[in-house]
């Protein structure tokens, strides 16, 4: 069986405001993400900030790459 790819317009709209809404999440979180690291310094930064920058800057993630450098790629600071 073969699935065929649906276009925009074969979508629900419930799939529609899904798609939209996961985009605007993983957006928000990513520009959170990558404002913060360029206002560290390396060493507050768990593994190498190049990393983390390229990671954060390519690609759809919905929101989980973001998520794992605010939760776990920064160091705390204080």
């Amino acid at each position: 069986m073969s699935k065929s790819k649906k276009s925009w317009k074969e979508l629900s709209p419930t799939t529609k405001v899904a798609i939209v809404a996961v985009a605007a999440i993983d957006a928000g979180t990513r520009v959170w993400a990558l404002r913060d690291l360029a206002g560290r310094r390396p060493e507050e930064i768990n593994g190498p900030k190049r990393a983390w920058m390229i990671g954060l800057s390519f690609g759809s993630t919905a929101g989980i790459a973001p998520a794992i450098y605010l939760l776990w790629g920064r160091k705390r600071r204080g």
